[in-house]
């Protein structure tokens, strides 16, 4: 058995200072072997003393996940609040597409953009162009083009006068110059149906509208509103013309893009 520690000091100071440090070596020693509190304590990994509020996998309250999960239902969802203003909505309308806005908000993006949902791009009423007023026609010949043997094809001719803008162009009062443009389409089943829809586009005004000519950069033209056109009979895409097999069903895409199919 080990001997007491025992020290003899015959001066008082050092016997009061050798006792003070004694002390505070105890109190380190102490306070080292002292159990850790509550919040520092290793999580369990089993289950819990109260399963439906004490602490989970990690030390997260499986309550509060709970209530996290739930929170969508409580209104705080950013799916209660309007896409285009980001607020509360104020005279709620949903469409076909089970989009939800503002009244005037939706409105607003009518004007501005025609009838197309602002989030998936349905389209939900029927959209009118700014095309000036012209004509379509068409005829059938028997030539093929390149790529689609064993029918002939369809020649389209579009023709817009010369005329004066209105306040649904760029430049109200100003006159714009007129067009006349060719298309070709194959005359099979396909091709029928493109051209169905192209005379529906362009009673709708889709075809064309007026500003800046993309090869001149010249104000006031006529010019495409981005539905393709075959403006020559071969040559390729480079050209705007065949053999192009994936045309007819591109040009369908952006037909319905604007409501025609």
């Amino acid at each position: 058995m080990s001997r007491p520690f025992c020290v003899n000091f015959r001066n008082p100071a050092m016997e009061n200072h050798a006792v003070r440090a004694l002390l505070r070596l105890y109190q380190k020693m102490m306070t080292s072997f002292m159990p850790l509190p509550p919040p520092y304590r290793a999580t369990r990994f089993s289950g819990s003393e109260d399963s439906s509020t004490g602490a989970g996998v990690n030390g997260h309250s499986t309550k509060n996940n709970k209530e996290l999960a739930g929170e969508g239902a409580t209104g705080d969802s950013k799916d209660d609040k309007c896409s285009i203003c980001m607020s509360d909505f104020t005279d709620k309308k949903q469409l076909k597409c089970k989009h939800e806005f503002c009244e005037q908000c939706l409105k607003n993006a009518v004007k501005h953009g025609g009838p197309i949902c602002p989030i998936c791009k349905d389209v939900f009423g029927v959209m009118k162009g700014n095309q000036p007023d012209g004509k379509m026609t068409w005829n059938k010949c028997q030539l093929s083009l390149p790529g689609f043997p064993g029918c002939g094809h369809i020649f389209i001719t579009y023709n817009i006068p010369s005329g004066k803008q209105t306040e649904n162009h760029p430049n109200p009062g100003q006159y714009h110059s007129g067009a006349v443009r060719t298309a070709y389409l194959p005359d099979n089943k396909e091709g029928n149906e493109v051209l169905l829809l192209l005379k529906k586009a362009f009673e709708q005004k889709l075809i064309f509208t007026v500003g800046a000519s993309r090869t001149t950069g010249a104000d006031n033209m006529v010019t495409w509103n981005d539905i393709h056109h075959k403006t020559s009979m071969s040559g390729g895409p480079e050209c705007y013309g065949y053999p192009d097999e994936n045309y007819l069903s591109r040009v369908k895409e952006e037909l319905k893009a604007k409501g025609i199919q």
